[in-house]
């Protein structure tokens, strides 16, 4: 094995025979021995440095001549181990093997030495290096200051620490994808947590005119009365998870008593033993699975009555009459519904849309893992289709497995559509007898009762808007929720990749859905911008009237101080300088009075130019009642 250079230098160069010696014989033990007899007769051989001793770190025992206390020297150090006698009479492969272990641990030393002055020598010249830098960058401030070796070392110091805050951010935070780098971060306002939750553009320009009392929702639920609010749940739209919402994240007085193990929760009012809602988690399917507008409308104030749930009627004493708050009180619909319960109880719809695309989609999941529905009773105008008015379109238990295409191409799939059929009151097309009027006509009816229906509810939220969902749930009912709705982006719906013409052809298979919920995303964008709107103009409306009352009792307070300071009667002994001080502090407080008069003016008139027709009379006549309040104070005076 070849030793590197620096260990070839360390060990010497190899020992070689003296000239006159004998040639190497074939025999290893004679050649040994003759090589030993000439050593022996050489000066400072291995046999005569035997002779005077053992060498450092070698026992007395082994020789009886005395230990040498002098040092050896560093030419024949590496070959200690060869001059001990126990070594001689070693056999020749032992010794070769101990030579080879004293020369690695004698490399291994070499090494490390060499590593201790490289880095020595590393760091010498980092530190020229750095003093330069500093010498470059400081110089000036050195000279001015004078800096000491304190101040060096701790700029030097400071250096170093962010040079290894740098190293360990770019091991702990690599890319310029960390939080910690971007330093707009701590610049820009914080977001609005109802921003555009479709990465849509967060201004909205509206398609539809709506009047204020579309866009405005505020419902005085009574939970103590007999208020009720129904839940219209329509397939895949997310309405599993909002109706969780509703029986577990409100707060209120007496919370539902959810079990665990049980769908059902136990929603009562405060202090009696009825429900104020009618949903799949509360009183689960009473009217059928999923049912739509038609059969909630009829069948929500036969159940309240007690006629299909006793459990749900309230006692006598309960029973009182309350104004109708429901905005869908004028259609037709909410009319019969009203007179059809007996109990004079109110009924607040509300529902979830979503994207008809995604919700179709999502469908056709379901039902390829063996959904069915086939506890959906239908019911119409009193009775349940019949098979020639609503065929079946598939033969088996189940229609699982089926392709997209296969559930595209039935021509009675209820999935088309399926949101405005939901909403409508199909009494008003014969149910489900398409020989009733025309297709085109029938179509135009569904999608207006539609329209009208939706329009009317008292809450419709959308499945992609979440937290606005949540807001406007909020303000029109006046019941906070507990956490914060969470917005999935991700759904079994965005897994299904579709080309351009399926997506083109579901679109036609749902032309009506696509209209309505144009028309809903219209009307719910117009609601959120409303009600925010009408929250900004609240608080800024309290925060003038906070500074109005805080400007009358500032000038009170100075009237006050004044008149006790300035008052001739308590001070008769004045002198003619005071009076002039009086008169100039007057002076002053009359400017004082009229600037604080302009500035209020003024601001009041451009915050009035912003405002509604009815705003403007109630900040004219707050301003008006603030002019009066200075002018009685001046009269006062």
């Amino acid at each position: 094995m070849a030793l590197p250079a620096c260990a070839a230098r360390a060990l010497g160069p190899p020992l070689q025979p003296e000239r006159g010696a004998p040639a190497r014989t074939t025999c290893p033990r004679r050649h040994s021995r003759v090589e030993a007899e000439l050593a022996a007769s050489r000066p400072g051989s291995v046999a005569a440095s035997v002779r005077a001793g053992p060498p450092r770190g070698v026992s007395r025992g082994f020789n009886s001549q005395p230990f040498l206390d002098e040092p050896l020297k560093a030419s024949s150090s590496l070959a200690g181990a060869a001059r001990t006698p126990l070594f001689a009479l070693l056999p020749r492969g032992r010794r070769r093997r101990m030579h080879d272990l004293r020369r690695r641990w004698d490399l291994g030393s070499l090494c490390r030495a060499l590593l201790t002055r490289g880095l020595a020598a590393l760091g010498h010249s980092l530190k020229h290096v750095l003093g330069a830098i500093f010498s470059k960058i400081f110089g000036p401030l050195a000279s001015v200051g004078n800096m000491d070796e304190k101040s060096n070392k701790l700029l030097l110091a400071l250096v170093m620490l962010f040079l290894f805050a740098v190293i360990v951010l770019q091991y702990v935070c690599p890319g310029t994808e960390c939080q910690l780098l971007r330093l707009q971060a701590f610049s820009s306002p914080m977001p609005d947590p109802y921003r555009s939750e479709d990465e849509s553009s967060a201004r909205f320009v509206p398609r539809y005119n709506f009047s204020r009392g579309d866009l405005l929702r505020k419902v005085d639920f009574d939970i103590k009365g007999d208020d009720l609010i129904v839940f219209l749940h329509i397939q895949k739209t997310g309405g599993t998870t909002f109706g969780r919402h509703l029986v577990r994240n409100i707060q209120l007085e007496q919370p539902c008593e959810c079990r665990v193990g049980q769908k059902k929760c136990t929603c009562h009012r405060p202090g009696k033993r009825e429900t104020w809602l009618f949903s799949r988690f509360s009183t689960g399917w009473s009217c059928g699975l999923h049912a739509d507008w038609t059969e909630l409308t009829s069948c929500v104030p036969a159940v309240v009555d007690g006629k299909r749930d006793a459990r749900l009627r309230p006692s006598s004493k309960d029973r009182r009459g309350s104004p109708n708050t429901n905005p869908g009180a004028n259609s037709p619909s909410s009319t019969k519904a009203r007179n059809a319960s007996k109990s004079g109880k109110n009924f607040h719809y509300i529902t979830i849309l979503r994207d008809p695309v995604s919700r179709y989609l999502s469908e056709w999941r379901h039902v390829q893992r063996g959904a069915t529905w086939k506890a959906s009773l239908h019911v119409c105008d009193g009775r349940p289709p019949t098979s020639e008015e609503l065929p079946s379109c598939y033969t088996g238990d189940d229609w699982s497995g089926c392709p997209l295409k296969e559930f595209m191409d039935c021509p009675y799939n209820l999935a088309n559509n399926r949101q405005v059929r939901m909403l409508s009151d199909l009494t008003l097309v014969g149910c489900y007898n398409l020989s009733v009027m025309p297709e085109k006509q029938r179509n135009k009816v569904l999608l207006e009762s539609a329209k009208s229906n939706l329009k009317h509810m008292a809450f419709f939220g959308l499945t992609e808007f979440q937290r606005k969902t949540q807001y406007l749930f909020e303000k029109t009912f006046n019941m906070n929720f507990i956490s914060p709705f969470t917005q999935y982006n991700t759904t079994r719906a965005s897994s299904v990749e579709i080309n351009e013409e399926i997506q083109k052809r579901i679109e036609g298979l749902n032309f009506l859905d696509m209209e309505l919920y144009s028309y809903a995303k219209d009307l719910f964008l117009q609601r959120y911008q409303f009600m925010r709107q009408k929250e900004h103009q609240e608080a800024r409306q309290k925060r003038q009237e906070q500074r109005k009352f805080l400007k009358g009792r500032f000038l009170q307070t100075h009237f006050q101080s004044q008149g006790q300071s300035q008052n001739p009667s308590q001070n008769p002994s004045q002198n003619p300088s005071q009076n002039l001080n009086l008169n100039a502090n007057q002076n002053v407080t009359q400017n004082l009075i009229q600037n604080l008069t302009q500035n209020s003016s003024q601001k009041e008139n451009r915050e009035s130019r912003k405002q509604s027709p009815g705003q403007e009379q109630s900040d004219g006549s707050a301003s008006n009642g603030t002019n009066d309040y200075i002018g009685s104070v001046e009269k006062w005076r």
